[in-house]
């Protein structure tokens, strides 16, 4: 096996499996997760890997190939980035949220040579292996009827319904031993949970061969059930997943005959197929067909063109269902609708707090804990830890991390780009999660682009920080700072203008508002025409309540 240089995106829920894997063969070299306890955790377990919150980092020239295993609607936007960058690219069930995407997926690979791979794992699975030849070898005779149920109770999600979560593997399965395309498709579901996702579906499909299947699949079942059943014409396979490996594949017998114009059924007992010798952990098998497909240059059994394929019946099945997509469903929750807007590429983690007309754009991710106030703005790619406090009405732009301990008041604006730490001495070998250094952003506070906010420091009311520029100390209300490091260049008034010219009582004016400005003798601005702790309403609340509730946090931390 060549050393083929694997990046994964997404290592959460099944994504820390997939992390295992590939490392297990040899090929993982970087992992991107948005969330930093989860970078941390796995650092400590993977010391040969590179952790990264960028998914850029994993388009350079030392990947050759990309797992995307985050939220089903990141699985478009991530999966035609890295086929453009040039890389092979294995993408977790499914392919996309509608067929178009997928399409357009599939001609970009083809369009630059690149291998596209569907996480369709039962493909790859001994017993499914096992089960294929049986059939190619005419044992059970002509399929005449398949049918699966997949039941358990959870992991119950939200960015998708049962449908979209857990039918994929099975109709590739069916459509697989069956060898043709259905001509019907048929979906009835029940929604218990939410009104606008589904937590169970029945999928009936008719073949041209007069061969038939049903699918029944949800996520509120007292038991775990993984089953597939095929009826031939000479015998009966059924296949088991939550059995022993040498009883997860059962042949019957059984038979029917016609005596009398009536049919007779023959039973015979139960013969178990071997497959404790060839067996393999069927998610290692499935990563080793990914690498050699991108060795040989030939599409798996799972290539893009079969992911499209499955994808077309599942949105058949929604179509049948006349609910929203899963891509409009991921923006359906009653805070969603009510509350705020969050973009379907983005995530909010359960646990988050977000205000009344706050909107969260393309790619972002807010972190389990954290509280955003009302009416703000945050951009693309813009991540907020656990346990960030945030006021109202506050701008974030594109391409923003803003870490655990960090205090943001009302009607702060961060620049495209800018840096902030929460640690002054960090070193990847070390874990300082207990020693987040808080940072305060006050009050109408802005930021420019590109500029270094170093932790622990405190950033007064209305300043102003030059983009570029690298602050590391304490900076005063209405402070113009510039350079690297930061200097204090002179004043500016709450809208944004450069204080000068100071009459002769030292007073400067600010030309938009008409508010005076005066130094005093300790050497801060005061404006003459507000006062910052009193005048405005809940102004000064503001800070405080987002003083205790940091602390309070704190506090049941420890």
């Amino acid at each position: 096996m060549k050393n083929i240089r694997i990046g994964l995106v997404g290592a959460g829920y099944w994504g820390k499996n997939l992390v295992r894997a590939m490392n297990e063969i040899g090929a993982l070299k970087k992992v991107c997760d948005s969330s930093e306890k989860t970078r941390a955790e796995l650092s400590e377990k993977y010391k040969n890997v590179e952790f990264t919150a960028d998914f850029s980092d994993l388009l350079g020239q030392d990947i050759d190939a990309i797992v995307i295993s985050s939220p089903a609607s990141a699985h478009f936007s991530q999966a035609i980035e890295a086929l453009k960058a040039g890389k092979d690219v294995f993408v977790e069930k499914p392919l996309a949220l509608n067929p178009e995407d997928g399409a357009k997926l599939v001609a970009a690979a083809s369009a630059n040579n690149r291998i596209l791979f569907v996480g369709h794992i039962l493909n790859y699975h001994p017993a499914i292996i096992k089960m294929k030849n049986v059939v190619d070898e005419g044992t059970i005779g002509r399929i005449q009827y398949v049918y699966s149920n997949r039941l358990n109770l959870g992991k119950i999600r939200r960015e998708e319904n049962i449908l979209w979560s857990f039918a994929p593997h099975d109709i590739s399965i069916i459509l697989s031993l069956i060898g043709e395309e259905p001509s019907l498709i048929e979906c009835a579901g029940s929604n218990f949970l939410h009104s606008e996702i589904a937590d169970i579906t029945m999928t009936n499909l008719k073949f041209p061969s007069g061969t038939a299947a049903h699918i029944f699949v949800s996520w509120l079942n007292p038991f775990k059930e993984q089953r597939l059943v095929v009826v031939g014409s000479k015998g009966m396979l059924v296949f088991d997943d939550t059995k022993q490996v040498d009883e997860k594949l059962l042949f019957y017998p059984h038979t029917i005959e016609w005596k009398s114009g009536l049919p007779v059924p023959n039973k015979a007992d139960a013969a178990a197929i071997e497959l404790s010798e060839s067996w393999t952990e069927p998610l290692k098998a499935e990563c080793e067909a990914f690498i050699k497909s991108v060795e040989t240059r030939v599409p798996a059994c799972t290539s893009g063109e079969e992911g499209l394929k499955v994808l077309k019946i599942l949105q058949a099945c929604q179509d049948k269902l006349g609910k929203k997509n899963p891509r409009e469903q991921s923006e359906l929750s009653d805070a969603r609708q009510k509350d705020f807007f969050c973009h379907s590429s983005s995530f909010v983690d359960e646990g988050a707090k977000i205000g009344k007309g706050t909107k969260i754009w393309h790619f972002s991710h807010v972190l389990r804990g954290a509280e955003i106030g009302g009416k703000c703005i945050l951009g693309q790619n813009v991540c907020v830890s656990e346990n960030v406090i945030i006021g109202n009405n506050v701008k974030i732009q594109n391409n923003i991390s803003i870490y655990a301990g960090t205090v943001i008041e009302d009607d702060v604006f961060l620049g495209p780009s800018c840096v902030l730490t929460n640690v002054t001495n960090p070193r990847s070998q070390i874990n300082r999660h207990s020693l987040y250094e808080k940072t305060i952003f006050k009050r109408g506070a802005t930021v420019g682009a590109n500029a270094t906010i170093v932790c622990g420091i405190t950033l007064g009311r209305y300043c102003f920080v030059a983009a570029g520029a690298v602050v590391a100390k304490d900076v005063p209300d209405y402070a113009l700072m510039v350079g690297v490091p930061a200097r204090q260049k002179g004043w500016m008034s709450r809208h944004g203008h450069i204080l000068s010219n100071p009459d002769k009582d030292g007073i400067m004016t600010c030309p938009e508002s008409g508010y005076k400005y005066k130094e005093t003798k300790n050497g801060d601005l005061k404006c003459l025409d507000i006062d910052e702790e009193a005048a405005l309403p809940d102004d000064k609340k503001i800070g405080k309540i987002c003083y205790d509730k940091l602390k309070n946090k704190e506090n049941k931390k420890q």
